[in-house]
C-alpha cells in the first residue's frame, strides 16, 4: 500500500493569525520522531523544522492518522481494469459481491458483507462490483441473478452464494478458504 494511502495530516495552524491554517499536504516533507521505550517524543518546531519551513508563531500540533486499518477492513470497488490485479493475482482468499445500486435484496446484504471485511481483515480481501458498471467481468462468471457473492482463492473461483443470505452462512463459506 502506497504511504499516502496509509497516513492522512490534517492542518498546521498559525494560532497568531487566524488565516494561517493550511492543509499539509507534502509528504516529502514529514518527519516521524524516533521513539524509545515509553518516553513521550519532543515535536515543535524547533526539532521538526521541515514540518513547519520558514513560518513564525506559535501552531497547533496536526494529527496523523495511519489509514492502513480501514483500507484493510473496507469493501473497495473493483473495476474491469484493476479485476485481474486485485482478485486474479490476490495472495489471500478473495470474496466479491456482485450488485447493482438498483436492487434492493443488495443493499440488504452490503452491511453483511462490510462487517465480514471487518471481522476477517487482513485473512480475506472484500470487493464488490457493480454489474452494471463492469458487465464483462459478470458476464464471464456467468452472474444471473444478484446479489452473488463469489469466493476466491489463488485465482481460482471456489464458490458462489446467491441471494441476500445470513452473515452465517457467509462466515462459514470463507472459513474453508481462510488458513488457521
Amino acid at each position: 500500500m502506497a504511504m499516502k494511502n496509509c497516513f492522512q495530516v490534517t492542518t498546521v495552524c498559525d494560532t497568531t493569525r487566524a488565516s494561517a491554517c493550511r492543509p499539509f499536504v507534502s509528504l516529502k516533507k514529514l518527519h516521524f520522531p524516533t521513539n524509545k521505550g515509553l518516553h513521550k517524543p519532543n515535536i515543535s518546531p524547533t526539532t521538526s523544522p521541515s514540518f513547519f519551513a520558514h513560518s513564525r508563531g506559535s501552531y497547533q500540533s496536526s494529527r496523523i492518522v495511519c489509514k492502513a486499518r480501514e483500507a484493510l477492513d473496507q469493501v473497495q470497488v473493483v473495476t474491469d481494469s484493476s479485476w485481474d490485479e486485485l482478485v486474479i493475482k490476490s495472495e489471500n482468499p478473495v470474496l466479491v459481491e456482485f450488485w447493482a445500486p438498483w436492487c434492493g435484496p443488495c443493499r440488504m446484504i452490503a452491511p453483511v458483507i462490510e462487517e465480514l471485511a471487518k471481522d476477517y481483515a487482513g485473512k480475506i480481501a472484500c470487493y464488490k462490483v457493480n454489474t452494471d458498471d463492469c458487465p464483462n467481468i459478470a458476464t464471464k462468471y456467468s452472474i444471473r441473478s444478484i446479489p452473488t457473492v463469489l469466493f476466491f482463492k489463488k485465482g481460482e473461483r471456489k464458490e458462489s452464494v446467491i441471494g441476500a443470505v445470513p452473515k452465517t452462512t457467509l462466515s462459514g463459506a470463507i472459513e474453508k478458504y481462510v488458513e488457521a
